[in-house]
């Protein structure tokens, strides 16, 4: 592992949060009713996690281009993270409602947090950072199975 700029941990931050920040706009109607019910627990791995990639992703240059056997899981992660926001595209052309939001994509359950979760665990295989996958297991279990696929059967 080295130190140094990630410029594709940039670009996934970027992908990751210009459609976000578009969403806090766009929320799915009654979303604040599901949201107010959620697991403190679970929530602070969500944003323990979210801290962790955020700052993981950017610090280490293992992550940038490199022309190895490695590279199909940075395209892979890539991969995903386009249907990432093919999800996000779909949601904002949508009627906004929860279940628009949780809907799935080509069969993966909840792609708005599972795309992501899963693009973040292929970097860090990557990069071979067990720090990356560490924070994005974390991350994972609180935004997947704690907060979203709970807020998925709720509004089934």
């Amino acid at each position: 592992m080295h130190f140094g700029f990630s410029y594709v941990g940039l670009i996934f931050l970027l992908m990751l949060f210009v459609p976000n920040a578009l969403w806090t706009k766009f929320q799915p109607k009654d979303y604040d009713k599901y949201a107010k019910n959620e697991n403190r627990l679970l929530l602070a791995l969500e944003r323990i996690g979210e801290v962790s990639v955020t700052a993981l992703v950017l610090l280490f240059r293992d992550f940038n281009v490199r022309l190895t056997p490695w590279l199909a899981w940075l395209i892979a992660a890539f991969a995903l993270m386009l249907l990432y926001e093919v999800f996000w595209v779909r949601y904002f052309r949508s009627e906004k409602t929860m279940r628009d939001f949780y809907g799935s994509l080509l069969g993966v359950p909840v792609p708005g947090a599972s795309l992501p979760v899963i693009a973040v665990l292929l970097l860090a295989v990557y990069g071979g950072n067990p720090f990356l996958l560490a924070a994005g297991l974390v991350l994972g279990v609180g935004h997947i199975g704690g907060i979203h696929l709970r807020h998925k059967k709720e509004c089934e």
